[in-house]
């Protein structure tokens, strides 16, 4: 069975990259927000609930973020594959 035409394969490559796109997005949300608002001494730091900005939209909101779209990928972007080889069986 080739692997090119395995519709298995093609899915499986797709939602391989949809979760690589995934961790890309919470690695920049946590940067962006880590350093971004965290780039200034502690003197200068504003809070949210007691904890400075910077961890507070990075670790705390960007958790929240990421589980929701982690669910709504799962929910409508990802497919349930058979993963045995039913093709095999039925040609022998």
């Amino acid at each position: 069975m080739d692997m090119r035409k395995d519709l298995r394969f093609q899915i499986a490559h797709r939602e391989a990259l949809i979760g690589v796109v995934l961790a890309l997005i919470n690695i920049l949300w946590w940067y962006g927000f880590a350093y971004g608002l965290g780039n200034k001494s502690p003197e200068e730091y504003s809070y949210i609930f007691g904890f400075p900005a910077w961890f507070f939209w990075s670790c705390i909101i960007g958790f929240l973020v990421m589980v929701v779209l982690v669910t709504l990928t799962v929910k409508f972007l990802l497919t349930d594959v058979p993963l045995d080889d039913r093709e095999e069986e039925q040609t022998e």
